[in-house]
This record gives structure tokens, C-alpha cells and sequence, in this order.
């Protein structure tokens, strides 16, 4: 069996005691970092054999793990933080796994991208997450550009060096959105800031923003503006 076990996005605490039991019950654990999920495990006592599972490897190391799995092996399948597959590795994986009939299981727990959806403040439903933001100016300004025109609130990943030149994007496209800045979420620094494109980026030119972030952008469609 593979089972996909969402760990904290933030706050060791926050990951569920099944999870846990997991963990200890395993014959190995696969992950995107090993140092950063043997520290996890350290905190809570658990000594497994860690394999590394990223991006630049998950296609070379599938007919490996497939062999364990098919001998009887029972192996978890973790990322550095959150939900396994949700832009991160795993999904070549799990896709293989159901390919060769073996069973897969999702322990739930942690992810960004509800927590941020839920302190936004921005409608929850309908929804849609895009994942990081693209780096290159012309993908980036038509990924915006994208999510003001959808109606839903859309969620990207976004890193901290480039989040004042979306918001400067997103003052040029849509000067009337609703955004949100998720930053930290579950740490010590946890911040949810609200308001317009404009406003925001003048707040995080002058205060350069550090660690993780979602960010949320929401515009109501004309017909919605005139309800």
C-alpha cells in the first residue's frame, strides 16, 4: 500500500495523530527533501528509512518503489509541507500505483490552500487554485489577467520576491480587485493582509515580505457589480 500523508504546512502540531501512527507503522518513507522530513521526524521520535522523491528524480525511482510496494512494503509519501501532489511531487507516483493495481490511500491533514481560503475573507466558493505563478512577465501578467476575468476566487503559490511585481500587474489589469496576501500561515508570523492592489504593493515596497505565500485575488463579474 502507498499511503499519501499530509504533513504541517507550518506548525508541527498541527499534523493528525493518524498520520502519526502511520509514520511509525511504515516499512519506509519517501520525500521531497529527506532533511526536512527527518527533522519532522526527530520532533515526534520516529526512526524510518527515508528515500528521496522530487521532482528531478519521481521517474527514476518509480520502478524501484513499485517493486517494494508489489513485494508487500508499506510506504508513506511525503512533502515538505502540506498535501503530497498539490504542486508538489507524488502524482507520477500515485498514477503508476493505480496502473499496477496497487492500493493507494490520503491520510488528510494540513494544506495551504484551504487554510488561506478560509482566512481570507474572499468568497470561498466557486474556487480555483493555479498553482506557483508563472516567473516570465508575459505568462505572469496573462495568469492574472486569467483569474480577474473568472469570476472565482483564484489562489496562486507566489514567492516573496515577486510579490509586489504582481500586485504591480495587478494594479495595471484589474485596479479594483480584492486581494489577499496569505503569508506564513500556521507560524509565529502569520499574516492574512486584505485590500486593493495598490494598496498592498505600497505596504510590501516598504516592508519587504518574508516567507511563504498564497495569494488570493478575487473580482466580481459585471453582473455581480450590478446585483
Amino acid at each position: 500500500m502507498l499511503q499519501v500523508i499530509a504533513t504541517p504546512i507550518g506548525n508541527l502540531g498541527d499534523i493528525t495523530l493518524r498520520a502519526l501512527e502511520a509514520l511509525k507503522s511504515c516499512d519506509a518513507i519517501a520525500a521531497e527533501d529527506t532533511r526536512h522530513s527527518l527533522r519532522l521526524l526527530r520532533h515526534y521520535e520516529i526512526q524510518k528509512p527515508l528515500i528521496s522523491l522530487h521532482e528531478h528524480n519521481e521517474g527514476r525511482r518509480i520502478g524501484e518503489l513499485l517493486t517494494r510496494l508489489q513485494d508487500g512494503a508499506t510506504l508513506a509519501l511525503v512533502t515538505d509541507a502540506g498535501m503530497p501532489l498539490i504542486s508538489d511531487p507524488g502524482y507520477r507516483l500515485v498514477a503508476a500505483c493505480h496502473e499496477a493495481e496497487i492500493e493507494v490511500t490520503v491520510l488528510p491533514g494540513p494544506s495551504a490552500v484551504p487554510t488561506a481560503l478560509a482566512g481570507s475573507g474572499l468568497p470561498p466558493l466557486p474556487f480555483q487554485f493555479r498553482g506557483f505563478l508563472p516567473v516570465k512577465s508575459g505568462q505572469r501578467q496573462k495568469a492574472l489577467t486569467q483569474a480577474v476575468e473568472s469570476g472565482m476566487t483564484s489562489l496562486f503559490f507566489e514567492s516573496p520576491h515577486r510579490l509586489v511585481k504582481s500586485l504591480n500587474v495587478l494594479q495595471t489589469v484589474a485596479p479594483d480587485c480584492q486581494v489577499c496576501v496569505a503569508r506564513e500561515l500556521t507560524k509565529t508570523f502569520e499574516e492574512f493582509r486584505r485590500g486593493d492592489p495598490a494598496t498592498l504593493a505600497s505596504h510590501y515596497e516598504n516592508k519587504p515580505p518574508k516567507g511563504e505565500i498564497t495569494l488570493l485575488i478575487y473580482r466580481a463579474t459585471d453582473k455581480k457589480r450590478d446585483a
